[in-house]
């Protein structure tokens, strides 16, 4: 299966907004962490959670765009 023109942009974008998105996520509860260090277990579950959420967008975003190239 090839992708070209739009559906290539598509894709690219998809990953590009999944690797902002977990980004963000990995920084604010990096940030969260420190101000609370004892919540660090349950903060981590939530980051985790959310990075899965994210890339399960994402690969759906990178599908949708394959099946239209």
């Amino acid at each position: 299966m090839e992708i070209t023109g739009i559906a290539a942009i598509g894709a690219g974008l998809a990953a590009i907004g999944a690797g902002i998105g977990i980004g963000r996520i990995g920084g604010s509860a990096l940030e969260a962490m420190a101000r609370q260090p004892e919540l660090a277990g349950k903060i981590q579950t939530v980051m985790l959670i959310a990075a899965a959420l994210v890339e399960g967008a994402a690969l759906f975003g990178i599908v949708v765009a394959m099946l239209q190239g």
